[in-house]
């Protein structure tokens, strides 16, 4: 028999349920991932970002977007009671906990993506979620909403005893739950739940297949699956080589970088989001789930440092691909896809409202296009580096002198630099600088491998800009150089 006491309570909680209708602060979110893509999960318990199955994929849940309509997947007590909430990941790891803290008891979050082998078959991105009560008694509220294709593309759902099958007309999740689910009104899953000090609750987010069932899994799984996971990610951190005094911190931004890399080609992503604005407000919100030569070069020489090759690698065999597709005459473009493809369109997303209302919204970058004469530099030295770790290949090598001998002929030119201006190409003197970086580079490499380069001219005509160039930083007060040739700026780049 049901009290009316008891059906009351329910309601109640279920009112105190509903998920707050604000943004939070970017600082608040911790990123969990499986070097596929990655969820980025608020202190409030909200999975708020999260493309499925790849980082450049539509977003699924896109609330840090547009908290009405972008989607989430929130588990945490009633917001009336929480006190506090404190975010940690596990030593070590990329799995992330939420606590949370009442005055009835403290419970927790445990978020993590299972990270399989590269060669495992029908690889399905699972987001595995573990809520414990570690002391008193806690009601939990779960709120499970997808948005697929950015929130463009309508779904079906279907509940069965074993949980949530959401299904769109690119892409099926299962939601596997330990607790009953409850369909709402918004094509979403809720579920309200009470813990006891020591006790668990499990879900499952995956990719599946069109026409599979949601599989069901015994909490045996859920603990295995923490402790590979866990394995993973300590046995990769034991190669860093990093003994200083910020040990913690290195290697924790190691644990980072490595989530950003895509482990089926060896790229790097310069973040995993898209369109969160430089100001609030502000119209320069652009896509970075794109390679950029400039930022993997700066991030392999990161990892060369701390000791992880292999990750360097496999960069070096994405780079190679990408030599191997320029034209006779050609350069390189600043940003590829991840997989290596060229076409990266702007396009806006009018119908969300943006980060606090920043709009517009982006997928794609038109950067892809422009001359940043820059990258030569920064990639020519980060070669330089890793060459020193392993030999690069002489088929590397002869695609390198091809790029070289274009950047003979066009280090000189006006381009978009490192800063990406839409204006218009300038003559900007970083980019003449990192110009001078890779004819450098590529000299002491041919010292060291003995091989042949017809750089002289370029070489030559670099060398004696810089020569001229610091002389002129000398002479200045600041001992500054200005951002563009003949130009004096307020922010000079420090020599």
């Amino acid at each position: 028999m049901t009290h009316l006491g008891d059906v009351m309570a329910k309601d109640h909680l279920q009112e105190t349920c509903l998920t707050s209708k604000s943004y939070l602060p970017i600082e608040d979110y911790g990123m969990i991932g499986d070097l596929h893509t990655v969820a980025l999960i608020g202190k409030n318990g909200s999975i708020d970002w999260c493309c499925l199955p790849r980082f450049d994929s539509p977003s699924v849940f896109g609330r840090l977007l547009d908290v009405n309509k972008g989607g989430f997947f929130r588990i945490a007590p009633p917001e009336s009671i929480i006190a506090g909430h404190r975010q940690l990941y596990w030593p070590e790891t990329n799995i992330l906990i939420t606590r949370f803290l009442t005055n009835d008891g403290v419970g927790q979050i445990m978020d993590f993506m299972p990270v399989y082998p590269a060669q495992r078959l029908g690889y399905q991105h699972q987001i595995i979620r573990i809520v414990k009560v570690v002391r008193g008694s806690l009601a939990f509220c779960m709120e499970c909403r997808p948005a697929f294709n950015y929130a463009r593309e309508a779904h079906e759902l279907q509940l069965s005893e074993s949980g949530a099958l959401f299904q769109s007309s690119e892409l099926a999740l299962a939601l596997d739950a330990s607790v009953p689910l409850e369909a709402d009104d918004y094509g979403g899953v809720h579920a309200s739940f009470t813990l006891q000090e020591g006790e668990s609750a499990y879900f499952s987010m995956e990719c599946v297949t069109e026409g599979e069932l949601v599989i069901h899994y015994y909490p045996q799984y859920y603990e295995d699956a923490f402790l590979k996971t866990r394995a993973y990610w300590q046995n990769w951190l034991s190669q860093c080589q990093y003994l200083g005094r910020w040990r913690e911190v290195v290697r924790r931004s190691a644990l980072v970088l490595k989530l950003l890399t895509y482990a089926p080609t060896g790229a790097i992503v310069a973040a995993p989001t898209t369109s969160l604005p430089e100001t609030i407000g502000g119209a320069r919100n652009w896509d970075y789930r794109f390679t950029w030569l400039r930022d993997a070069a700066f991030t392999l020489y990161s990892l060369l440092l701390l000791g992880f090759s292999q990750e360097a690698e496999a960069f070096m065999g994405w780079l190679n691909a990408r030599c191997h597709e320029i034209e006779e005459d050609g350069g390189l473009q600043p940003i590829y896809g991840i997989d290596g493809s060229h076409d990266l369109s702007e396009h806006t997303l009018d119908h969300l409202e943006g980060y606090l209302g920043s709009r517009p919204v982006r997928i794609g970058n038109g950067a892809y296009n422009q001359k940043q004469l820059d990258i030569y530099g920064e990639l020519m030295d980060a070669i330089y580096i890793y060459n020193r770790y392993e030999d690069i290949s002489y088929d590397l090598w002869q695609n390198l002198r091809r790029l070289l001998g274009w950047l003979t002929l066009h280090w000189h030119e006006p381009d978009e630099g490192i800063w990406e201006v839409r204006g218009g190409p300038k003559p900007f003197v970083h980019s003449r600088l990192m110009s001078w970086v890779a004819f450098d580079r590529a000299i002491r490499l041919t010292r060291h491998r003995g091989w042949y380069a017809p750089l002289r001219n370029g070489c030559a005509q670099a060398a004696s800009f810089m020569k001229r160039l610091c002389a002129k930083a000398g002479a200045t007060k600041k001992g500054a150089l200005c951002s563009t040739m003949g130009v004096r700026l307020s922010m000079p780049v420090r020599y």
